[in-house]
């Protein structure tokens, strides 16, 4: 399998629409699909990037959650139009960092935001160095020169 030689998006939205089955009888979202969507949001951050994560797999690189935050600002609810915002903000020789923002379509309220830090294992669950294509092409100042590698 080929790997593009590096991450070019940092940054990727999703539209999301609750379903009914992701509500309590109120309608209202539980708090446990924020992280579910939270995950489709750095799956499709990877697939903008031509890189799929059964990719990935099958070439021994796992990611593991090794922390994850959210906090809820408001609630969100049944058949809403959503955007969910994922932005990578750091990667290092291990792991990768994401943030997050849950948004409402119709007046732009925040209704959840959060972090997560991914770890990069082998197959066998042991730590590996983070694969070069991972890190984000470097930002350049004014003058062209490259910035620190993991500026996002």
């Amino acid at each position: 399998m080929e790997f593009p030689d590096r991450v070019t998006i940092n940054s990727h939205a999703i539209k999301i629409q609750p379903r009914y089955c992701e509500t309590d009888q109120g309608g209202v979202v539980h708090h446990s699909v924020y992280s579910v969507w939270f995950e489709m949001g750095r799956t499709e951050l990877l697939r903008v990037n031509g890189i799929a994560y059964k990719d990935l797999e099958e070439a021994g690189i796992f990611f593991v959650m090794a922390r994850l935050e959210i906090k809820y600002c408001q609630p969100a609810k049944y058949d809403e139009q959503l955007e969910l915002t994922t932005s990578c903000t750091n990667v290092t020789t291990c792991k990768i960092e994401h943030c997050y923002q849950l948004k409402r379509v119709c007046d732009g309220a925040l209704l959840a935001e959060g972090s997560s830090t991914l770890a990069c294992l082998d197959k066998e669950g042991k730590v590996i160095r983070m694969p070069e294509f991972l890190y984000p092409i470097p930002a350049c100042d004014s003058q062209g020169q490259a910035c620190e590698k993991t500026a996002v």
